[in-house]
């Protein structure tokens, strides 16, 4: 709730907010009498209601609280702006504030905005949008006159392997560019952090789905040199069904940070839990085949199938061990609580600031402009998978072709590269997959060889030229102010 008031001595808020159904997570805006801001608060029951998870919610009502802040300034509301108003407010975010936002940014609010006033448009708040739908360069869809109408391709940054192990070994592990173990180094949980981005890398998984994941999720052949393969939905983008599979490297680099460093956060939360016991999901159960975990949450009997299992259920989840209760989320910190997307952000940045130090050494590889991410993983795995299918497919082609036969449909649909890696990352669309294939090639390999004639003269590059006749001009310079 973005507000806070008085409450009356004897007023249960939980069973008031039971009583109504309303969902975790769904914003409420306040005015000064501390009275909920309409018709905001009505399109965000909407889409709780339908299923809106709360991050995006959360997000929605910053947006919205703006929007409607600076409205009022102007001595408008939602349902009285007009086109004027709203332009003002573009104008507003993207030029005169003290940190204007860039298009892309904008464009998500523009449509926040659209949404907002679709609502608005049915309940029948307001007779029409304060803003024209226009298509522009061939769109089949209308878009609002707001946004900036650029299309923007996904912006992939990917690894070579050195790079990676760079990232890996000497970011999160603590090493110097030669290898050997830093004495400087001053990180917590190593293993942990290169466990994590091992997960990234070997599955592409996105960042909200590895670092949510339950040991039950990843137990299964553990200890066997069995790779592992689970259903992962709750935790994906969109909330989009898809199996991950896990393979025994990444399974082994895990075990490394079981073993070696989550004992010490284990053992050293075993209280804190104890005092949280019923604010706990705790479980008295795990059944492997069905992949469902059963116990006590909130003084009931609950049982769920782990992949239906939201990151907030996630966090809560314990068992009860011979030392007291043991959170069940495989990346840990301090306290058993399973480590946030800012605590990862922290760590993430902590390691890049190491891998500085050691950027003048002649072994560290090219490092970019800005900080490798974690995501960065998964698009480095989308491309490493992707090229070795299409070198299978390009393989299998040459076979067909030499059996003078040709591949079915079903062959040809189950071996497409493409559609592979789409199942892969739980992309929504084939076209977001697509935009992997022009980072298959790295042109520097082509062009500089393609026109490596060209940019010579007499046996001497353009660049060698340009520097033999600047030096020449200081030169003359120099002898005519001596003279």
């Amino acid at each position: 709730m973005l507000g806070l008031w008085p409450v009356p001595p004897g007023f249960d808020v939980g069973s008031t907010l039971d009583h109504r159904s309303l969902p975790d997570g769904m914003p409420i805006l306040f005015d000064e009498a501390m009275q909920p801001v309409e018709p905001a608060c009505g399109w965000f029951r909407a889409l709780a209601y339908d299923g809106k998870d709360a991050k995006t919610l959360r997000a929605y009502a910053y947006i919205v609280r703006r929007l409607i802040a600076f409205l009022n300034g102007r001595g408008a509301d939602l349902l009285s702006a007009t086109e004027g108003d709203l332009v003002a407010y573009r104008r507003a975010r993207t030029e005169l504030q003290d940190k204007p936002i860039e298009g892309v940014t904008w464009d998500r609010e523009a449509t926040v905005i659209n949404a907002l006033y679709g609502y608005l448009l049915d309940q029948r708040l307001v007779r029409r949008r304060p803003f024209r739908m226009t298509r522009r360069g061939g769109q089949r869809e209308a878009t609002n006159s707001l946004q900036t109408g650029k299309r923007r391709e996904m912006k992939v940054r990917h690894m070579t392997v050195e790079q990676y192990l760079y990232f890996r070994d000497v970011g999160f592990g603590g090493q110097r560019a030669d290898g050997e173990v830093s004495e400087s180094f001053r990180g917590r949980a190593p293993h942990r952090s290169r466990a994590g981005l091992e997960l990234a890398l070997l599955t592409g998984m996105r960042l909200q789905e590895w670092s949510t994941l339950l040991l039950p999720e990843l137990q299964q052949g553990q200890g066997r040199g069995e790779p592992v393969e689970f259903e992962l939905q709750k935790c994906a983008k969109y909330g989009l069904r898809r199996d991950v599979y896990v393979p025994v490297a990444a399974l082994e680099m895990v075990a490394h940070y079981l073993l070696l460093e989550r004992e010490e956060f284990t053992a050293a939360s075993a209280q804190s839990l104890a005092r949280r016991r019923e604010d706990l999901f705790v479980v008295t159960a795990i059944n492997a085949e069905q992949r469902r975990l059963s116990g006590n949450l909130g003084g009931r009997r609950r049982s769920f199938v782990m992949s239906t299992m939201s990151p907030q259920l996630r966090r809560i989840t314990v068992r009860e061990t011979e030392r007291g209760l043991e959170p069940l989320a495989v990346f840990i910190g301090h306290g058993g609580l399973m480590l946030g997307p800012s605590s990862w952000d922290r760590i993430r940045k902590d390691a890049w600031s190491r891998m500085l130090l050691h950027a003048d050494d002649p072994r560290t590889p090219v490092l970019p402009a800005q900080p490798w991410r974690f995501h960065d993983a998964r698009h480095t795995f989308a491309l490493q998978l992707l090229r070795f299918l299409q070198r299978r497919r390009v393989q299998q082609e040459i076979d067909h072709n030499q059996a003078r036969g040709l591949p079915t449909p079903a062959e040809h649909i189950s071996l497409h590269p493409v559609l592979t890696v789409q199942r892969r990352l739980g992309h929504k669309r084939p076209a977001s997959t697509y935009s992997y294939l022009r980072y298959l090639e790295d042109p520097r390999t082509y062009i500089d060889a393609a026109f490596a004639d060209w940019a010579e003269h007499d046996g001497a590059t353009y660049a060698a030229i340009g520097l033999h006749a600047l030096t020449t001009d200081r030169k003359a310079a120099s002898v005519a102010s001596a003279g």
